[in-house]
């Protein structure tokens, strides 16, 4: 096993947002902060995530060229131009625009996450980027917070992300990615391949999401006066 420079903790749901410190990863594979790097690669000018439906009304009348995408319960929200399917939006759709995005998990994982240093979105398509830019960091304590289903209950997607991160900082024996993203299909995402649920989860959604370390920057979450919003860090 390498030696480690820094304390690495693998948090749970809503209360492990709460408990995190240090730098922060949040991870939602399926599929919020998958979308998130997606929506970056398109062209998005920026990415506002917010907790509640509410606030991103409220932040799409304030802010010019802006549109709403997000989920309750895997479903696109009333009244909102897009859902949390990476494979229903296109690059037309967002290239210039500001992202206002709130969904069950992943955007409830940053809005409690108050006791961390610095906050980024945890995916697997940019798994390898995160790890590159926290050991360029070299932070004290990194806390990778799973945000599972709704927040409320574990998910293997976001429990493999978070192993495979640490995997990258520590080291250890060999971690066969590609095996455990292919146990996925029925152990975590079998929503994206049943009939009756891919109209809300798109097959292809799952390979989007699971095309571990794709993309080579990092989403980095601020706050200023409207709230959070997110950058494109290269790493």
């Amino acid at each position: 096993m390498k030696t480690c420079p820094f304390e690495v903790n693998i948090y749970h749901l809503i209360e492990g947002a709460k408990q995190a410190d240090g730098l922060a990863v949040i991870i939602d594979v399926f599929r919020a902060f998958s979308l998130e790097c997606y929506l970056y690669d398109m062209g998005a000018a920026a990415i506002r995530p917010v907790g509640s439906v509410e606030e991103a009304f409220r932040l799409r009348n304030s802010i010019e060229n802006s549109i709403l995408v997000g989920e309750r319960g895997g479903e696109k929200c009333d009244g909102f131009e897009f859902g949390n399917s990476p494979s229903s939006i296109k690059p037309q759709d967002v290239a210039g625009k500001t992202v206002i995005h709130t969904t069950s998990a992943g955007t409830q994982g940053i809005v409690n996450a108050v006791h961390a240093d610095k906050i980024l979105t945890g995916s697997l398509v940019n798994a390898k980027a995160i790890a590159a830019y926290i050991k360029k960091m070299q932070p004290q304590k990194v806390s990778l917070v799973c945000m599972g289903n709704g927040g409320v209950t574990p998910a293997a997607e976001d429990e493999l992300c978070a192993e495979y991160i640490k995997y990258l900082l520590e080291g250890g024996p060999d971690f066969d990615i590609e095996s455990k993203v292919q146990g996925l299909k029925t152990h975590g995402g079998e929503q994206f391949f049943r009939k009756s649920s891919q109209h809300i989860f798109p097959e292809e959604d799952f390979y989007m999401c699971t095309k571990y370390d794709r993309f080579s920057f990092v989403i980095e979450v601020e706050k200023d006066e409207d709230g959070f919003f997110t950058r494109k860090i290269p790493v």
